[in-house]
């Protein structure tokens, strides 16, 4: 029988066949897969004529078509369907993934054809895409080891392979702590109707009765909200942060330490004298002390007002018989109290008018008013009943497809991400991608949201814009295939959509009776933008820190104690966690994307404060000229040239933290 993943789809969209692909056939296809890697590999590399750009270079990008088009699959259902097939075979490809991709950088003969267009490029008649793409795959190449040579290369390729086995243990048993860990609930008290609702379909999805609370983001923070018991609050909290750091075999403290070292080593094999210094190197921030002044800048005014904030709650929780101090599993609690009195904003009478449905139409609406954008629900086979596709098109162009997975499950894992099964690229002919947005939003009937989730929703949105108009020929740079601190530019930029008020005004409508928002309601909630950034900053601001504080120096051999230095260092108040502490960190341990690099959401965050200044200063957040530009030098663009460079491109100028702090209401 043909391997699906191995044929050719005839699918609408040539769309993965799934409905015919079984976990059984990825094995043997990522074998297939990986021999037709190397072999064109070799053949690029023995190839008898001299180096072109078009003979290795772009032979280069069509080398993986067949291994990009299995893994594009498989990874994504790895991540938001995994079954113990799936994972035990994550397992064995980390390694094979990283040995194979190895023996590629190790290839002199390979890197000797790079070396030589390098070398001759004034002389190519390049475009200046082709000169981009030439020179960052000569730095990858130097970056990963090519000038090594005997005893290190080898060692650096031992710890590579090492790296991607810790990064795919450590990710597992963080699924697993959140799959397995749930508490029965036998009282409601203080929990809204929603909150009822999502812990009741949690029970029911796990084959339980009754209701219970999971470790899934969108139940345990609406529970940590209105639970009225302090008892049954700790428990959840205790257990949320205690993720990976159970002892037993989902332990993950050690995979953590090991994995500081191994980064480490790999670094001084390199050259520089730190991971963050070698991380940092191409990304736009260029070294740790830049990172730490931008972060520090914000630091001080948000432990500041997190402090102030804190004496009011505390002064609450008195007031209701419990004793002082105010700990971390009272402070949603009690914040939640606080904004109800300060802005009379009520989330149980919030949540109707932000409906999954209704905010789904609204980004869709507010692509549509900047770029054009058409989207065509699509009634095709997608791998869980969960998921849904979607055409987008502009002008009768077919532009992509967009799948949306919105779902919690206990097989995917948490958070929320974007995706590709497939990008852009004009290379070989025009290929469009296939976008995924995954979410973990509690299940119901109708699925409601609070206003966090629906910025989660276009934020995640955003980074699918990025894919979705790409317009590059190679797709080494096309869509997100840019500097780490400059990917969360889109998805944070396009967050700001949400708070334009004729965009709630028209798509936050009650989901019963279809009446729109109250006006004065939407007052209250955009008055409360800023609620309660004392305490999303620092626990943000805390995590960024540790992570660049775990690279930038020798590597802890406790990174639990590392942990508590840093913290204790900063004044971490006492009644706020890290967003993220190190046994669940999977930003920083699941893979190298994030590590020394949890920082970008706040680099970007200053970029798309001043960036949605733009609209403003044009005096209307649909402004087609400003829409224009930010497609045509960020969107469009990809990769295709330096980060600094894009973004002056688009607004004349780089932008100064103070757009940051007013955003955030932590100016003086």
């Amino acid at each position: 029988m043909t391997n699906p993943l191995l044929s050719d789809w005839h699918t609408e969209f040539q769309l993965p066949p799934f409905a015919q692909i079984t976990d059984a056939d990825f094995a043997p296809a990522f074998e297939a897969a990986l021999a037709a890697g190397r072999a064109a590999y070799a053949a690029i590399a023995a190839n008898p004529e001299a180096p072109t750009f078009a003979n290795t270079i772009g032979a280069m990008e069509e080398a993986d078509a067949l291994l990009d088009r299995v893994a594009g699959v498989f990874f994504n259902l790895a991540s938001s369907d995994s079954t113990p097939a799936r994972e035990a075979l994550q397992r064995d490809l980390s390694p094979e993934l990283s040995a194979y991709s190895s023996e590629i950088i190790n290839n002199r003969a390979l890197f000797g054809r790079i070396e030589a267009l390098w070398d001759s490029r004034e002389t190519l008649d390049l475009t200046p895409e082709q000169t981009r793409v030439l020179m960052l795959y000569r730095r990858m190449f130097l970056r990963a080891g090519a000038a090594l040579e005997g005893d290190k290369a080898a060692r650096l390729t031992e710890v590579k392979s090492r790296l991607a086995s810790l990064g795919t243990a450590f990710t597992q048993n963080l699924l697993a702590d959140e799959r397995e860990w749930m508490m029965p609930l036998d009282d409601l008290a203080g929990l809204p109707d929603f909150v009822v609702a999502s812990a009741r379909a949690a029970a029911e999805e796990r084959g339980q009765t009754g209701h219970v609370v999971t470790l899934n983001r969108s139940l345990i923070v609406p529970f940590l909200q209105f639970s009225a018991r302090r008892d049954l609050r700790q428990r959840a909290y205790e257990a949320w942060v205690a993720r990976g750091a159970n002892s037993g075999a989902t332990d993950n403290r050690a995979i953590a330490a090991e994995t500081l070292a191994l980064r480490a080593e790999r670094a001084a094999l390199l050259g520089p004298e730190t991971f963050a210094r070698y991380k940092l190197e191409t990304e736009m921030a260029r070294t740790p002390d830049a990172v730490r002044a931008l972060l520090m800048q914000v630091w001080e005014p948000a432990r500041a007002k997190a402090l102030a904030d804190a004496a009011t709650l505390e002064a609450m929780l008195q007031a209701d018989g419990h004793p002082a101090p105010l700990e971390p599993w009272d402070w949603r609690y009690y914040a939640e109290k606080l904004r109800k009195s300060a802005h009379d904003l009520d989330e149980t009478a919030l949540k109707p008018y932000l409906a999954l449905e209704n905010m789904i139409a609204a980004a869709f609406d507010c692509a549509h008013r900047l770029f054009g954008l058409e989207f065509r629900a699509l009634d095709v086979a997608l791998y869980h009943p969960d998921a849904r596709a979607w055409e987008v098109t502009r002008d009768g162009r077919h532009m992509a497809v967009f799948i949306g997975d919105y779902f919690a499950r206990p097989s995917k894992r948490s958070g929320a991400w974007c995706s590709t099964m497939r990008g852009q690229r004009k290379l070989g002919g025009e290929v469009r991608p296939i976008v995924v947005n995954i979410c973990n939003f509690a299940k119901g009937t109708p699925a409601l949201l609070s206003y966090d989730d629906a910025r989660t929703l276009f934020h995640e949105f955003g980074h699918a814009l990025h894919q979705m108009l790409s317009d590059v020929t190679h797709g080494f740079i096309s869509g997100t295939s840019v500097a780490r601190d400059f990917v969360e530019l889109p998805s944070q930029l396009y967050e700001h959509w949400l708070e334009v008020r004729e965009v709630l005004a028209t798509h936050a409508r009650h989901v019963e009776t279809g009446a729109p928002m109250p006006p004065d309601m939407l007052e209250r909630l955009l008055a409360a933008q800023n609620f309660d950034q004392g305490f999303a900053t620092v626990e943000y601001v805390a995590s960024a820190l540790v992570d660049l504080e775990f690279h930038d120096g020798p590597p802890p051999s406790d990174p639990m104690q590392k942990q508590a230095e840093v913290l204790d260092a900063l004044g971490m108040p006492r009644a706020i966690r890290m967003r993220h502490a190190t046994p669940h960190f999977a930003h920083v341990f699941s893979g190298d994307g994030y590590s020394s690099g949890y920082y970008s959401y706040m680099w970007s965050e200053v970029m798309d404060a001043d960036a949605f200044e733009a609209f403003r200063e044009a005096g209307d957040a649909f402004d087609p000229d400003t829409a224009a530009r930010l497609e045509r030098f960020i969107l469009s663009a990809g990769g295709s040239d330096e980060a600094e460079t894009l973004y002056t491109a688009f607004r004349g100028r780089m932008p100064g933290v103070e757009a940051l702090l007013k955003g955030r209401g932590l100016a003086a």
